[in-house]
């Protein structure tokens, strides 16, 4: 376009002062030293992000580039890449009891030898739903080493 018309007329035109117009176009043919370092850091940002499977956010690829200081930087050149961490999933899956559809809680105890009474006690509560609408509860504790039990 400056071809056609002045560069005076169209700096005006864009509100543009003509010396920022010409710095403008300086840097686009000579980048800076930050601009250059800017550009070697986006490079390894990209190689570093792939390597991780695309798991890294800017905290870690920060400490794997070897400068942690410089997290906030990172973290504005990835969004300039348009580089985003996988979201570690939410949801869980659990085992559940078929017959109540609840969680079952995992068999810690398999592991361990019970060489006296009274050293491992394990509890269960169970809930019932009576005709008349009430919740009944029911604790019962029970010592691993023998038959001994305590509930109502």
């Amino acid at each position: 376009m400056s071809g056609q018309y002045k560069t005076a007329w169209l700096c005006e035109a864009l509100l543009v002062s003509r010396s920022g117009y010409y710095a403008w176009i300086k840097r686009r043919r000579f980048p800076g030293p930050r601009q250059l370092e800017n550009m070697r850091l986006r490079e390894r940002i990209r190689e570093e992000f792939m390597r991780s499977r695309q798991t890294y956010g800017s905290p870690r690829l920060a400490q794997v580039l070897g400068c942690p200081s410089r997290r906030n930087r990172i973290a504005r050149l990835m969004r300039l890449e348009r580089i985003f961490a996988r979201q570690r999933s939410k949801y869980r899956p659990m085992a559940t009891d078929s017959r109540h559809g609840g969680p079952i809680a995992p068999n810690r105890l398999r592991a361990l030898v019970v060489r006296r009474p009274n050293q491992v006690w394990a509890t269960d509560v169970t809930c019932v739903l009576t005709a008349q609408g009430w919740y009944i509860w029911s604790l019962f504790w029970i010592s691993l080493a023998g038959a001994s039990s305590v509930g109502p």
